[in-house]
């Protein structure tokens, strides 16, 4: 199947200021060209894209999908810990049938706030798989951590076997990671175990860090150490790539050390406002070289999963945190929602720019809007104008999963009837 995507406004992610007019020739799952359209190429469809900037999807590069029942929920609680222990019994409740339910409903979000990737961290990852092949986008689930040796050998012994045909089934769109949760709820064994599994499986680990400043306190009441450096003395974190929730309240080693390793911080700015946790100094992390991704959290502590708004509020965040208006420019904010994420996660090689050879994981933004206009400057628009409703059509390796904002193959309405449904069931459990 040859797609044609025709007269856009194209922003490959390549390099700061390059935008241009142009066509989009997709073959199968991969992008063939960018600019303009060679003679040889006879598409099966055309897409006029007059009006439209068309750019990489976005990718969500922390995310607790099936939270989507705790929306809006417990938002009274005065900090992380306060918040969690309202949660925590709610979560105990759901089955997997509930997380079936609640991760189509996160799907169908993510596609209309241009996602085609989240990395995600939570309970029955076979489920949230299930979910991703109906909606035909990618993920990277986390066989999720909590507790002592014992039981994390048992979850990733149940769980691995459970996501197997998901995986098989979505043509590699879904990867399996292994997420620890945090250093509070794990033990020094669990961590070494998950460490273990990501080395001999050259997979990622996925973990919450320095979050706030009583998860710092703790762990130097408790370890005699801040939390990096803990994770460094029991080797959780040698030689292999991890992402690195919060970093709130990293201290200048940490930060050196940080550097020293195969690791990306994950930014989450709402998050983070949200749970009074503090503001990640993210213009340092970039400016010592450290991969800066960006994610929504979980949609109880956001309570959405829109990365437009996360880029709008990251950029006003630094500026205030800093005091200086331009301590990162449009084009670093965009990075970290696009090719960061996706070197993150490993696949800066398939995807997170528009170029010849990788797969085609496109957004279509609609142009014509009165926020957008006069479109001044494309790049300061995506980031303090646009808005996830302005996403008009979305492409994941090649295939369209939403268009003119109707996304493809999954009844919306019908789904939300049975979070309401479930969630009602689950608070009376």
């Amino acid at each position: 199947m040859k797609i044609l995507i025709s007269h856009a406004m194209i922003i490959p992610m390549k390099q700061e200021g390059e935008f241009f007019y142009g066509d989009i020739g997709i073959e199968g799952s991969h992008i063939v060209f960018v600019g303009k359209k060679p003679a040889s190429f006879i598409p099966d469809t055309t897409l006029d894209a007059t009006g439209m900037l068309a750019m990489p999807s976005l990718i969500n590069a922390h995310s607790h999908l099936a939270m989507q029942y705790m929306r809006n929920y417990k938002d009274h609680a005065p900090n992380l810990q306060s918040w969690l222990a309202e949660i925590f019994p709610i979560e105990d409740k759901l089955t997997q049938a509930d997380v079936l339910a609640s991760s189509r409903l996160g799907i169908i979000e993510l596609i209309q706030s241009g996602i085609t990737l989240f990395n995600d961290m939570y309970f029955f990852a076979e489920e949230t798989a299930r979910a991703v092949n109906e909606g035909g986008i990618r993920a990277n689930l986390g066989l999720t951590l909590f507790g002592d040796l014992a039981s994390s050998k048992l979850k990733i012994k149940e769980r691995e076997k459970l996501t197997d045909a998901a995986i098989a089934a979505s043509k590699g769109r879904i990867n399996l990671d292994i997420a620890p949760h945090a250093i509070y709820t794990c033990t020094k064994e669990t961590y070494q175990y998950g460490h273990d599994w990501a080395k001999a499986n050259q997979r990622n680990m996925h973990t919450h860090l320095s979050e706030t400043k009583k998860e710092v306190d703790d762990c130097l009441s408790e370890h005699g150490m801040t939390p990096l450096h803990y994770l460094e003395s029991i080797g959780a974190l040698k030689d292999i790539p991890s992402l690195l929730a919060h970093c709130v309240h990293l201290t200048t080693s940490e930060i050196k050390l940080l550097k020293s390793m195969d690791a990306s911080v994950v930014h989450n700015p709402s998050s983070n406002c949200k749970l009074a946790s503090g503001i990640a100094p993210i213009g340092i992390f970039l400016k010592n070289g450290i991969n800066v991704a960006i994610g929504c959290d979980g949609s109880s502590s956001n309570n959405n999963q829109n990365l437009f708004e996360e880029m709008h509020i990251a950029s006003l965040l630094s500026s205030v945190n800093t005091g200086h208006l331009c301590n990162l420019r449009p084009f670093d904010m965009l990075k970290m929602a696009t090719i960061n994420g996706a070197k993150a996660l490993g696949l800066d090689n398939k995807i997170g720019t528009l170029e010849a050879g990788k797969e085609a994981d496109i957004l279509l933004l609609d142009l014509n809007k009165a926020h957008l206009t006069p479109l001044n400057d494309p790049f300061s628009a995506l980031v303090y104008a646009a808005q996830a409703s302005d996403v008009d059509t979305l492409f994941c390796q090649g295939k369209m999963v939403m268009q003119n904002r109707k996304v493809l193959g999954m009844d919306q309405q019908e789904i939300q009837r049975e979070v309401n449904s479930r969630w009602k069931a689950i608070q009376n459990r």
